[in-house]
């Protein structure tokens, strides 16, 4: 949540003159409504399962720089799917994250003591990002720009 894999992950496609897909923004497509109105109408259940069938599909037909919402790799079938897949993972501390984003209301997991919600949230979830993670790149104190070529530095990736 607020690392910068939607800016980041644009300007990589842009630097590999390749197409940029984000899963979340898929689902708020499909559905038609925002992602913290899906978790509140639904649960989140029903999310993980529209998230899952989304990276599914986008995995298996799109070919260029592609973003995950923050909990996908918790689903195991997603995670076997990006296994051999080049995969960062964004870091950063919770100071930044609420530098970035103010730990807000339009973050459903976050709604009550936010501070100790996203720790949680990653402690929960950061094993399971260096588990796909082919890489793994720090955001903190740094630019869109200059983490992006970061991550094109680390997968050695070549730029258009």
């Amino acid at each position: 949540m607020g690392s910068g894999k939607s800016t980041v992950g644009e300007l990589i496609a842009r630097q590999l003159g390749v197409s940029y897909r984000d899963t979340d923004a898929d689902i708020v497509a499909a559905q038609g409504r925002e992602i913290s109105d899906i978790f509140v109408d639904e649960g989140e259940p029903y999310f993980r399962e529209l998230e899952r069938e989304a990276v599914a599909a986008a995995v298996a037909g799109h070919g260029g720089v592609l973003a995950l919402g923050g909990g996908a790799v918790l689903d195991e079938k997603t995670r076997e799917l990006l296994t051999g897949l080049p995969v960062a993972y964004l870091s950063m501390d919770v100071e930044e994250a609420v530098r970035r984003v103010g730990l807000g209301a339009a973050r459903p997991l976050l709604a009550v003591n936010p501070r100790r919600q996203w720790r949680e949230l990653m402690e929960a979830r950061r094993p399971l990002y260096t588990e796909v993670a082919r890489v793994v790149v720090a955001t903190d104190d740094r630019t869109p720009e200059e983490v992006a070529q970061a991550v094109l530095d680390a997968l050695e990736l070549k730029n258009a």
